[in-house]
């Protein structure tokens, strides 16, 4: 199981200046919190929170709907693939299925693996939004077990974020930590992960194996 922000992706920073862009367009109250408050949401849930904790007029669906189109944008301008995923998800790929168990938006996770050429190598992929809670809630990873048929005692999962590493941890999975530099997990979520590595270079079955 791949997170896909944050493990595929290299794009927290890019969702933080998204965001925090709209709230301040348009007249919010954007504070230091935010984006890591928003970290694993569902877009259900961070968008009621840009709606309800940020000040934004426009409905939930109406802010979900700007952020998607404003993050498509700049995927298509720029993909910020992390350095060795691509060939982090080929080697899994060849020894196990793989499933990605996201919180961004369907539309964006398909045009993330697309663009990556590796949408192929998942045999299924599942949105937070598709499921009842969002992470720290393990429903998105419980989600994508189920689809692959397999037992999540049986899986692994690759986290980088707080409420990532409790969401794969509390599914009962096996948890591989990418932490992220810029926004660490805490230090109880990270203390879940049965395995930390430094780079996508270092997720190689023998690790999982491991694990």
């Amino acid at each position: 199981m791949f997170d896909m922000d944050g493990v595929i992706v290299d794009s927290e920073q890019v969702w933080d200046d998204v965001r925090e862009a709209l709230v301040r367009e348009r007249g919010g109250r954007w504070h230091d919190r935010a984006q890591a408050d928003m970290m694993g949401m569902s877009s259900v849930e961070w968008s009621a929170y840009m709606h309800e904790a940020l000040g934004l007029r426009e409905s939930p669906a109406e802010i979900n709907d700007e952020v998607v189109r404003r993050m498509l944008a700049r995927y298509r301008d720029d993909l910020p693939l992390l350095p060795g995923a691509v060939e982090a998800v080929e080697r899994l790929a060849a020894r196990w299925p793989l499933a990605v168990a996201s919180s961004s938006n369907r539309p964006l996770i398909e045009a993330v693996l697309e663009a990556a050429g590796i949408a192929a190598l998942f045999r299924t992929t599942v949105s937070s939004e598709e499921v009842p809670r969002g992470k720290p809630s393990p429903d998105v990873y419980l989600e994508a077990a189920r689809r692959l048929g397999v037992a999540p005692s049986r899986c692994a999962a690759v986290e980088d974020s707080s409420n990532g590493l409790r969401a794969a941890h509390a599914a009962g999975m096996r948890v591989l930590a990418l932490p992220n530099p810029h926004y660490p997990p805490a230090a109880d979520a990270l203390a879940l992960a049965d395995a930390v590595v430094r780079s996508p270079d270092e997720l190689t079955p023998e690790l999982v194996d491991a694990a």
